[in-house]
């Protein structure tokens, strides 16, 4: 891999965990902000899509249509489980659980439904996977996962993992086996999202204007740096970029994401938590080497 394309990777993780921070901050708006920043994305990268169209060949058919709404679908679930997550807990929980949680998914997947081999790297993935997440959960203190407030967090950064999972695949399918353009296939996600919401920020425009006071500008900012941080790892990919070595590269994002909640959100983060995300990290590189082999 080229300086230029791990550069693009290294970017799209910055981004990538810049624009989570950032909806940790919005996370009281819920669903409303979820909206916003569904329409600006579609509104900012709509021109990109009409280009597309008129200068690529789409492969419009039942197997396109139903690629889009699963995505969509997948991402809508996606982002309302994380700003949940954002508004019950902390950045440096929900982050990395919810980062992690997809590939550790695809992994037992992958051993106990599709009969793939068990290897001694997908075990040790699996393992340091389950205990960073552990560790995020209860500082180190194991005795908490006794206690609620430990796992309410994990709770919801799984289910978004899952959600990160289940988009994985039926975007891949899109892309490889459909033909798909990423562009396309993202901003059609973002449309069906936008009409989804809509009734529900229309039955409640007076609190959803309410919850968005202060936050139009971090709804901007999420709508614009949510689809670019894709589009760098896509253009990483297309410019011969492996991606047994891009996936493991953007998990970098965890740890940034990790250092961004506790400098600037000012979370207790600690030894433990940042030692449970190295092992996410860890267990995740792992994984991602066992479904490149």
């Amino acid at each position: 891999m080229s300086l230029f394309t791990l550069t693009l990777v290294v970017l799209a993780s910055f981004v990538h965990a810049t624009w989570n921070l950032l909806s940790k901050r919005a996370a009281s708006a819920g669903p409303a902000f979820v909206f916003v920043y569904t329409v600006v994305a579609c509104v900012a990268y709509g021109p990109w899509v009409v280009y597309l169209f008129l200068d690529h060949v789409m492969p419009w058919g039942m197997p396109m249509m139903l690629c889009i709404l699963a995505s969509g679908f997948l991402h809508l679930a996606y982002s309302l489980f994380l700003q949940r997550g954002y508004q019950v807990a902390d950045l440096s929980v929900v982050y990395p659980v919810a980062r992690g949680t997809g590939p550790l998914i695809s992994t037992l997947a992958a051993f106990l439904i599709l009969g793939e081999p068990v290897t001694l790297a997908g075990m040790v993935g699996l393992v340091a996977v389950v205990l960073g997440i552990v560790l995020i959960s209860t500082r180190g203190r194991l005795a908490m996962l006794l206690q609620p407030e430990a796992r309410v967090g994990v709770r919801w950064g799984a289910m978004t993992g899952s959600m990160i999972a289940g988009y994985t695949v039926v975007d891949a399918y899109a892309v490889k086996v459909v033909g798909v353009h990423p562009v396309v296939l993202d901003w059609f996600g973002n449309l069906i999202r936008m009409i989804i919401l809509f009734p529900y920020v229309l039955r409640n425009r007076s609190e959803s204007v309410l919850r968005m006071r202060g936050k139009w500008g971090l709804g901007v900012a999420v709508g614009l740096l949510s689809p670019l941080s894709y589009i760098l790892v896509l253009w990483a990919l297309r410019l011969g970029a492996p991606l047994s070595v891009v996936a493991p590269a953007r998990e970098m994002s965890m740890m940034v994401g990790v250092m961004m909640g506790m400098v600037i959100l000012r979370e207790q983060v600690g030894f433990w938590r940042t030692f449970g995300c190295g092992l996410v990290v860890f267990g995740v590189v792992a994984l991602a080497n066992v479904h490149a082999g």
